[in-house]
């Protein structure tokens, strides 16, 4: 079992910027790929950044002002939202495709998400 723990989000002004974690703890052997989400209201939920392989795609709306990371350890993961726009408001969610050992599967697991709001 994984446990995904997002923590950095809140109210800023437009402009302004933040920095969301994500901490992956439990039986981990190998963390395949994360990757962040946000699902604003009324809206599904859409890719905002990811990494696999030494890889870190972006969204589109995102480009250039967001910068995903990852501590040495590995099981620490970072979006460094810079330039936040009030359409970049959404409850951010991270997740991840880790495995347990060499015999288990890829499992993908979701944080429970936090809320950004960005005012104008």
């Amino acid at each position: 079992q994984v446990q995904l723990v997002e923590s950095g989000g809140g109210l800023v002004q437009g402009g302004g910027s933040l920095r969301l974690s994500c901490v992956a703890s439990g039986r981990i052997l190998s963390i395949h790929a994360m990757g962040w989400y946000r699902q604003a209201p009324g809206k599904q939920r859409e890719l905002v950044a990811s990494m696999s392989g030494g890889v870190t795609n972006y969204a589109d709306s995102v480009k250039g002002r967001f910068t995903m990371s990852r501590d040495n350890a590995g099981n620490t993961w970072y979006l460094q939202m810079n330039g936040l726009k009030p359409e970049d408001t959404a409850v951010y969610y991270c997740n991840a495709a880790t495995q347990a050992d060499w015999n288990s599967p890829i499992v993908v697991d979701w944080g429970q998400g936090t809320q950004v709001t960005v005012s104008l």
